[in-house]
């Protein structure tokens, strides 16, 4: 009778525990979870979910960046791209993605995310296939615009995963992993774009490309759509008490879980909290260089005066470089508490000295200049820092989704930005982007600067008003027992006065 008097109440208040988790408690399968039980759990999901989103997250880099490699292989000679064309072909992307982004949130809330987040990723797939028969400039920004449209979702999709299967100390690591798959992608991509220079047949190199890349994304959401489960709860490869635990252990610090309701409230909360706003702004500035240097990267390599075979290969230490950064950051990050902030700042530091021997170094120090490039791919790790920030300090699923649409209108809006300042007419130096760079990342360094300094003084304050301190970082058994925090489990992180934010 207890059992079902707690399902009816954890309905009303939106857990979404279903029968089977009760059954598994009732008939006293587990009641706690000791650290090396949660342990395991862990590695579990990490080794059903990971592989999973690296991979897609991957291909949406692959999918992404084709452009880039098809600047080498022929596509603005094939299509006749002129002036400023090639850069809005890049930019139009973001017009797409920013167009969608608040539309595509609204269905994490209103569709299983699982199945919503490989549709789209099957829909992105067709688009990219259908890059391979485009014939002029109008058809390929319609197609650049409906590829925006649709991987608009992956990123913020993801790290809603993130926060629904993980703990505030597990988000850095989990994000880093996941977003490793762009290094990873950009190494193969590097190396099957130097295949295709080799291909003479009837096809288009930059059209094979195409072709590649949107079959294996089809078939890829294929899988996605029977392995990504749309929520601990509906994870078949747990068995129900494990579900029941996984689900709770981020409800045991946020308070939050996926619900199939809009709430009114916590959008409007979102409107008016200044951490939304500083996301976006802090999205936007680091998305201005990344718009230009993703799309620009074989131009720039080239014009340091490598020929095409060449400027491929000089991609890969840097996708090499990325890799690194992104790992050693997440291990750091990690192993260190407090110190995501502190991590980003040092990195825009690396990625200023390298923008710095790009732009300063004269031009026939060819290789120097290189390095610099390569320096300036530091900053690799700044998005999953960014998101894993926004996961752990952001709680209530409508809020939640809606800073993540923040972050990605922001991104959206500085990836659009960024491929304008790289101007046809300075070719191959781009004196202007270069300098939009460095100031983006002198910027990039005060907001942070600041951030911590804000959520410090949040935390103290809240430490003082309720006569405790809280340590956001803490390790907490999980225990199935109906207590008050599994009860109310879709809390903001301003209602939850509980929260702390972490650094």
């Amino acid at each position: 009778m207890a059992a079902k008097e707690l399902h009816k109440e954890s309905a009303d208040t939106k857990a979404d525990i279903t029968k089977e988790n009760v059954s598994a408690v009732e008939s006293g399968i587990a009641e706690a979870l000791d650290p090396a039980e949660e342990k395991k759990l862990i590695r579990k999901i990490d080794l059903h979910l990971m592989p999973i989103l690296i991979t897609a997250y991957g291909l949406q880099y692959l999918d992404k960046t084709s452009l880039a490699y098809s600047a080498i292989l022929g596509v603005r000679e094939d299509l006749h791209l002129v002036g400023q064309q090639y850069s809005w072909t890049s930019s139009i992307f973001y017009i797409g993605y920013l167009v969608a982004s608040y539309p595509i949130s609204l269905g994490f809330i209103k569709f299983p995310l699982g199945k919503y987040l490989s549709v789209l990723i099957f829909l992105w797939g067709v688009v990219l296939t259908l890059h391979a028969v485009t014939n002029n400039y109008a058809s390929l920004m319609a197609l650049r615009t409906l590829l925006g449209i649709f991987e608009s979702a992956i990123s913020p999709g993801f790290s809603l995963i993130t926060g629904m299967w993980y703990t505030p100390r597990e988000h850095v690591s989990r994000h880093s992993i996941w977003f490793a798959g762009n290094a990873i992608a950009s190494i193969i991509g590097s190396l099957i774009a130097y295949g295709l220079l080799n291909y003479e047949g009837s096809i288009s190199q930059w059209k094979l490309l195409f072709l590649l890349f949107g079959l294996i994304t089809v078939a890829w959401s294929i899988v996605t759509f029977f392995y990504l489960p749309d929520s601990p709860q509906t994870a078949r490869f747990l068995s129900p008490s494990e579900r029941e635990f996984a689900a709770l252990r981020p409800y045991k610090f946020q308070r939050t879980t996926q619900t199939k309701t809009w709430d009114r409230a916590q959008f409007i909360e979102s409107l008016k909290d200044i951490k939304s706003w500083w996301f976006f702004f802090f999205s936007f500035v680091i998305c201005v260089p990344n718009g230009g240097t993703t799309s620009f990267s074989t131009l720039i390599i080239n014009g340091f005066g490598y020929d095409k075979f060449q400027t491929i290969l000089m991609g890969l230490p840097a996708s090499g470089f990325q890799l690194v950064t992104v790992i050693l950051s997440a291990v750091l990050t990690s192993a260190i508490r407090k110190s995501r902030i502190i991590m980003l700042v040092c990195i825009f530091l690396v990625a200023m000295t390298g923008i710095l021997m790009v732009k300063l170094l004269p031009t026939h120090e060819k290789i120097s200049r290189l390095a610099g490039f390569w320096l300036v791919t530091a900053v690799a790790p700044a998005f999953p820092l960014m998101l894993s920030l926004a996961a752990s300090n952001i709680a209530g699923f409508t809020k939640k989704s809606t800073v993540m649409a923040f972050i990605f209108l922001g991104y959206c809006a500085g990836n659009l930005s960024g491929p304008q300042f790289f101007i046809s007419a300075e070719a191959p130096n781009y004196h202007t982007a270069y300098t939009t760079i460095l100031v983006c990342y002198a910027i990039t360094i005060g907001l942070l600067v600041g951030f911590r300094f804000y959520l410090m003084w949040e935390n103290t304050r809240r430490d003082k008003e309720q006569g405790v301190k809280i340590d956001p970082e803490e390790v907490r058994q999980i225990s199935l027992s109906p207590d008050e925090e599994v009860l109310q489990v879709d809390e903001t992180d301003i209602q939850n006065r509980n929260f702390r934010y972490i650094l």
